[in-house]
């Protein structure tokens, strides 16, 4: 979510706190949108309403889309890049997409990253501004990574984030069903 705006927003993520202990530091030091009160999570989709357009029947709406797919548990095993980003990748990450494209059908006013980017990239950003600090963040990233191994996480939810004030903070969680459900 590495998308800072004036006006209001809200965002679809899924909050990795098991990554925290990992990257925090590096996020502080590499990624801005640490200082706007953003958590490690991979990105749903973003941009997405104004948070005073989110009623009870958009909040069902989403809810209904991301029960399309059951909780999960996944690993953040990979260092990789966008040019000016260094982000670690989950796997499985085809959970990740699967519940963006649910989100995308059931809004189809806001695709993900307002349609800059084609197709889906899951990932949990470390480092974001420009390649020399992506390079740096990556290879610190690299190192933690060998010594610590891949990072295990579950996803039984998602959070609706928004940025009403310039900070963004939790406002809706969304569990998600059981495989046994």
């Amino acid at each position: 979510m590495n998308i800072i705006l004036l006006m209001p927003i809200s965002a679809f993520a899924v909050q990795v706190p098991s990554a925290e202990s990992l990257v925090g530091d590096l996020r502080q030091r590499f990624d801005a949108t640490t200082t706007l009160g953003v958590p490690a999570h991979i990105t749903l989709l973003v941009p997405f309403m104004d948070p005073l357009h989110v009623t009870p029947a958009v909040l069902e709406q989403a809810q209904r889309a991301l029960s399309r797919v059951t909780a999960f548990s996944f690993a953040l095993t990979k260092v990789a890049r966008f040019p000016a980003t260094t982000y670690l990748a989950p796997e499985p990450f085809a959970p990740f997409v699967a519940m963006t494209m649910a989100l995308v059908e059931a809004f189809p006013d806001f695709p993900p990253y307002g349609g800059e980017h084609q197709g889906v990239v899951p990932h949990l950003t470390v480092a974001h501004g420009n390649a020399r600090e992506a390079d740096e963040a990556a290879a610190e990233l690299q190192l933690r990574l060998g010594t610590s191994g891949a990072i295990k996480a579950e996803c039984n939810s998602v959070v609706l984030l928004e940025n009403s004030t310039g900070r963004w903070k939790e406002f809706h969680l969304f569990h998600l069903p059981l495989a046994d459900e």
